[in-house]
Protein backbone atom coordinates (compact mmCIF):
# COMPACT_ATOMS: atom_id res chain seq x y z
CA UNK A 1 0.00 0.00 0.00
CA UNK A 2 1.41 3.23 -1.29
CA UNK A 3 1.11 5.88 1.98
CA UNK A 4 0.37 9.33 0.29
CA UNK A 5 0.85 12.76 2.83
CA UNK A 6 0.02 16.19 2.41
CA UNK A 7 0.47 19.63 2.93
CA UNK A 8 -0.58 22.75 2.32
CA UNK A 9 -0.22 26.36 2.77
CA UNK A 10 -2.85 29.54 2.12
CA UNK A 11 -1.90 32.61 1.61
CA UNK A 12 1.41 33.07 0.02
CA UNK A 13 1.51 36.67 -0.80
CA UNK A 14 3.14 35.70 -4.88
CA UNK A 15 1.37 35.13 -7.75
CA UNK A 16 0.31 31.56 -9.10
CA UNK A 17 2.13 32.59 -12.37
CA UNK A 18 5.19 33.25 -10.87
CA UNK A 19 4.52 30.05 -8.38
CA UNK A 20 4.10 27.53 -10.80
CA UNK A 21 7.55 28.39 -12.58
CA UNK A 22 9.08 26.72 -9.83
CA UNK A 23 6.70 24.08 -9.29
CA UNK A 24 7.50 22.78 -12.56
CA UNK A 25 11.13 22.11 -11.89
CA UNK A 26 10.66 20.20 -8.67
CA UNK A 27 7.27 18.26 -10.04
CA UNK A 28 7.89 14.35 -9.67
CA UNK A 29 11.69 14.26 -8.16
CA UNK A 30 12.85 12.64 -5.08
CA UNK A 31 12.54 14.69 -2.23
CA UNK A 32 16.44 15.28 -1.50
CA UNK A 33 17.05 16.38 -5.67
CA UNK A 34 13.71 18.86 -5.23
CA UNK A 35 15.62 20.16 -2.01
CA UNK A 36 18.77 21.08 -4.30
CA UNK A 37 16.51 22.51 -7.13
CA UNK A 38 14.41 24.77 -4.68
CA UNK A 39 17.59 26.44 -3.20
CA UNK A 40 19.30 27.14 -6.29
CA UNK A 41 16.40 28.44 -7.72
CA UNK A 42 16.59 32.61 -8.16
CA UNK A 43 12.69 32.74 -7.33
CA UNK A 44 11.24 34.26 -4.79
CA UNK A 45 8.61 31.93 -5.00
CA UNK A 46 11.20 28.74 -3.76
CA UNK A 47 11.20 29.58 -0.14
CA UNK A 48 7.40 28.87 0.74
CA UNK A 49 7.67 25.86 -1.86
CA UNK A 50 10.62 24.90 0.55
CA UNK A 51 8.79 25.42 3.84
CA UNK A 52 5.67 23.44 2.54
CA UNK A 53 7.96 20.64 1.23
CA UNK A 54 9.48 20.54 4.69
CA UNK A 55 6.39 20.64 6.18
CA UNK A 56 5.10 17.39 4.26
CA UNK A 57 8.09 16.02 4.84
CA UNK A 58 8.27 15.96 8.05
CA UNK A 59 4.02 14.90 8.26
CA UNK A 60 5.28 11.71 6.70
CA UNK A 61 8.34 11.01 9.02
CA UNK A 62 6.26 11.91 12.17
CA UNK A 63 2.76 11.26 11.71
CA UNK A 64 2.80 7.92 9.02
CA UNK A 65 6.00 6.52 10.20
CA UNK A 66 7.79 6.58 6.68
CA UNK A 67 11.21 7.11 5.72
CA UNK A 68 12.93 10.19 4.35
CA UNK A 69 14.49 7.76 1.69
CA UNK A 70 11.99 6.44 0.39
CA UNK A 71 10.09 10.04 0.01
CA UNK A 72 9.10 11.64 -4.00
CA UNK A 73 6.98 14.02 -4.34
CA UNK A 74 3.78 12.53 -5.67
CA UNK A 75 1.97 15.57 -6.78
CA UNK A 76 2.35 19.61 -6.26
CA UNK A 77 -0.09 22.27 -7.09
CA UNK A 78 -0.39 25.73 -7.08
CA UNK A 79 -3.67 26.89 -7.21
CA UNK A 80 -5.23 30.57 -7.31
CA UNK A 81 -5.51 32.20 -3.60
CA UNK A 82 -7.32 35.36 -2.23
CA UNK A 83 -6.50 38.05 -4.35
CA UNK A 84 -6.35 41.77 -2.74
CA UNK A 85 -8.28 43.93 -4.78
CA UNK A 86 -6.21 47.69 -5.19
CA UNK A 87 -7.10 50.59 -7.44
CA UNK A 88 -4.53 53.57 -8.88
CA UNK A 89 -5.65 56.63 -9.37
CA UNK A 90 -5.49 58.01 -13.28
CA UNK A 91 -6.54 61.04 -14.97
CA UNK A 92 -9.81 63.27 -14.34
CA UNK A 93 -10.71 61.42 -11.51
CA UNK A 94 -10.56 57.68 -12.58
CA UNK A 95 -9.00 54.82 -11.34
CA UNK A 96 -7.94 51.77 -12.63
CA UNK A 97 -8.11 48.98 -10.48
CA UNK A 98 -5.82 46.21 -10.09
CA UNK A 99 -5.14 42.44 -7.99
CA UNK A 100 -2.50 41.95 -6.10
CA UNK A 101 -2.63 37.97 -6.63
CA UNK A 102 -1.65 34.76 -3.99
CA UNK A 103 -1.43 31.71 -3.89
CA UNK A 104 -1.98 28.14 -1.89
CA UNK A 105 0.24 25.25 -2.10
CA UNK A 106 -0.60 21.67 -2.27
CA UNK A 107 2.24 19.09 -1.46
CA UNK A 108 1.31 15.65 -1.84
CA UNK A 109 4.31 13.36 -0.19
CA UNK A 110 4.12 9.60 -1.20
CA UNK A 111 6.29 6.54 -1.25
CA UNK A 112 9.07 5.61 -3.88
CA UNK A 113 7.43 2.43 -5.65
CA UNK A 114 9.55 -0.34 -4.52
CA UNK A 115 9.75 0.72 -1.84
CA UNK A 116 7.93 -0.91 1.41
CA UNK A 117 6.06 0.45 4.29
CA UNK A 118 7.85 0.96 7.69
CA UNK A 119 6.67 -0.90 10.38
CA UNK A 120 4.78 1.44 12.92
CA UNK A 121 6.78 2.78 15.80
CA UNK A 122 5.58 1.79 19.06
CA UNK A 123 4.81 4.94 21.21
CA UNK A 124 4.55 4.67 24.34
CA UNK A 125 2.07 6.50 26.60
CA UNK A 126 3.60 9.66 28.54
CA UNK A 127 0.55 9.20 31.69
CA UNK A 128 1.51 5.22 31.56
CA UNK A 129 5.28 6.08 32.15
CA UNK A 130 4.68 9.10 34.52
CA UNK A 131 2.45 6.99 36.24
CA UNK A 132 5.13 3.71 36.71
CA UNK A 133 7.44 6.47 37.53
CA UNK A 134 5.33 7.67 40.61
CA UNK A 135 4.96 4.29 41.86
CA UNK A 136 8.57 3.36 41.80
CA UNK A 137 9.89 6.62 43.70
CA UNK A 138 7.07 6.17 46.55
CA UNK A 139 7.80 2.31 46.69
CA UNK A 140 11.51 3.36 47.47
CA UNK A 141 11.24 6.54 49.83
CA UNK A 142 8.26 4.93 51.02
CA UNK A 143 8.21 3.11 54.77
CA UNK A 144 9.25 -0.61 55.03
Amino acid sequence: MIMEVRARAKQIRVSPRKMRLVVDAVRNLSIDEAFRVLAAAEKRAATPITKVLQSAVANAINNAQLERNTLMIGSIQVTEGQAFKRFRPSTRGRVHPYKKRGSIITVVVKQKAGAQAATPKVVADKKASKIEEATIVEDKGGKK
